[in-house]
């Protein structure tokens, strides 16, 4: 009896400590504005849907500074993408870090 309530608590810390680290950051949210920028700008590269409804799935559990502070990192990247001289590196960004925020959001805390 003794070893299964031990097995029990031992199977909820686990289990508690895996849910914990399947959380994704701010800065990964603040990283998934600015690729959803970029995507808008630059056309064919990445659908910006994609990033879209991993920003809206993430968005709900951010602090409201943390979501004012994603729409500047989203104005912000669609601006520089219009630089022409920067496009070759934006585009490999894109392609590149930006692919971790295109599929489901508890997919990025695993990567």
């Amino acid at each position: 009896m003794k070893f299964a309530v031990i097995a029990l608590v031992a199977a909820t810390f686990a289990a508690g400590a895996a849910s914990a680290s399947d959380k994704v950051s701010d800065v990964d949210y603040l990283k998934a504005n600015r690729c959803k920028g970029l995507a808008t700008s630059i056309d064919g590269v990445v659908d910006p849907a994609a990033l879209t409804s991993f920003i809206k799935a993430e968005r709900g559990a951010r602090a409201s500074y943390i979501v004012v502070r994603g729409d500047e990192e989203f104005q912000r990247a669609r601006k520089e993408a219009r630089s022409a001289d920067r496009k070759e590196r934006l585009t490999t960004e894109l392609t590149t870090a930006c692919q971790a925020y295109v599929g489901p959001a508890t997919d990025v805390a695993k990567q």
